[in-house]
């Protein structure tokens, strides 16, 4: 298949132009006659880097973004519109200048001919299998006004889910960071100053003060080398938890962490069922709707209980089992997806698990967020608590010895 530009006209004479894929220009000539065009130019598309495009190659799409287009698409086609006029209409109102080429190029690949969810496939690092193969199990049940809607309430709860995570998480990253910025301050810049004035007073500075000192003073000196050596550390950790141990370890540590493990656990389980619950209700095959939420789930250690549940499904079990033996989902959770499998309504019960726990999800992030703060406190008290002891102590000396 070779790309072309072609200019013209449609049936009331407006010209028109874009670029579409063909074998020949002769193919391309009778497809734009099919839709209603008179052709009046057809060539090969030049290859070439313009500075716009490469610079909207560095946009950002936003989730928001994304839950918009889902949002607007889902309400258009409801409406009786075509998805070509839907997307064309769409391209024209989107303000993000990537996510709005994307779109265009879709609408053009459909407009050649292709499925929806064929030229949705041709962007994977914008739209996700989960989407793609919702849409195509839409396409073909001749329900895609359905899975649109599904589909655009699966991603509004998600982005809702995390948003939670993050807006809990906000108040003591900063406050964390401002607490490293103030230490780093005084021992830098403060107490050498101090540590002059007690030289010349003649005090011997205590073993606190020596500290303290002698780790700002190298902390200002080699700056650069501890800078180096953290992000050597990092990245060597990330290196480490890329390999498949060294990720499995990673995500086992995290699921047993007291507290947050207890949320990612929750987290995971309300992702793991909302996605399932979208996957089957909108009629895509069990077997590959597994696949996609193994993929999904974000952890290796329940992505390979997912793998578990597949094999069994492939031999004609049903989820709920493997999912009990592996002891890695909450027991509820479990009950509720086997009733769901004994009566029929496995689609509605995932739902339900989803919804429960991402209410869990809400109060376990309000208590961790409770439980952070006063120990971020409690450490940076102490610490603060010891640099200004170290400061004070040998201003006591001075006293005495200016009293003496």
């Amino acid at each position: 298949m070779s790309t072309y530009a072609y200019k013209a006209r449609n049936e009331t004479g407006k010209p028109v132009n874009g670029v579409m894929e063909a074998s020949s220009q002769e193919e391309l000539a009778e497809k734009l006659r099919k839709l209603g065009y008179m052709p009046t130019q057809i060539k090969a598309a030049v290859a070439g880097i313009k500075m716009e495009s490469l610079y909207d190659r560095f946009v950002r799409i936003k989730t928001e973004d994304l839950i918009m287009f889902n949002i607007q698409l889902s309400n258009m086609i409801d409406s009786g519109f075509s998805i070509l006029n839907s997307l064309r209409t769409i391209a024209s109102q989107v303000e993000n200048r990537r996510l709005r080429s994307i779109i265009t190029e879709v609408s053009r690949s459909v407009e050649a001919g292709s499925s929806f969810s064929e030229a949705l496939a041709r962007h994977p690092r914008v739209f996700s299998t989960l989407f793609i193969n919702s849409v195509r199990s839409g396409e073909t049940s001749g329900k895609l006004n359905i899975v649109l809607n599904r589909l655009a309430v699966y991603v509004e709860q998600e982005e809702e889910l995390r948003q939670q995570v993050q807006g809990a998480l906000f108040y003591p990253i900063i406050l964390l960071l401002a607490g490293v910025i103030v230490i780093l301050l005084i021992i830098t810049f403060v107490i050498p100053q101090f540590v002059v004035i007690f030289e010349k007073a003649g005090v011997t500075l205590p073993l606190p003060t020596l500290v303290v000192y002698q780790l700002g003073l190298g902390l200002k000196k080699t700056w650069y080398l501890v800078l180096l050596g953290i992000a050597l550390v990092l990245t060597a950790i990330r290196k480490y938890f890329e390999t498949g141990r060294g990720g499995r370890q990673r995500d086992q540590l995290i699921l047993c962490l007291p507290v947050v493990g207890a949320v990612v656990r929750k987290v995971i389980v309300s992702r793991f069922s909302r996605t399932l619950a979208t996957l089957v209700e909108s009629g895509v095959p069990l077997l590959q709707s597994l696949d996609i939420v193994r993929d999904v789930v974000g952890n290796q250690i329940i992505a390979s209980v997912v793998t578990s549940v597949r094999e069994s499904v492939e031999k004609g079990e049903r989820i709920a089992q493997p999912l009990r033996v592996s002891g890695e989902f909450p027991q509820d959770a479990v009950q509720m997806i086997a009733v769901g499998e004994e009566t029929g309504k496995l689609g509605y019960m995932l739902n339900r698990v989803a919804d429960f726990y991402d209410t869990a999800v809400k109060f376990s992030i309000r208590k961790l967020t409770t439980l952070i703060e006063p120990v971020l406190l409690i450490v940076l008290g102490i610490t603060v608590g010891f640099i200004m002891a170290s400061m004070l102590l040998p201003m006591f000396d001075m006293i005495k010895t200016v009293r003496a």
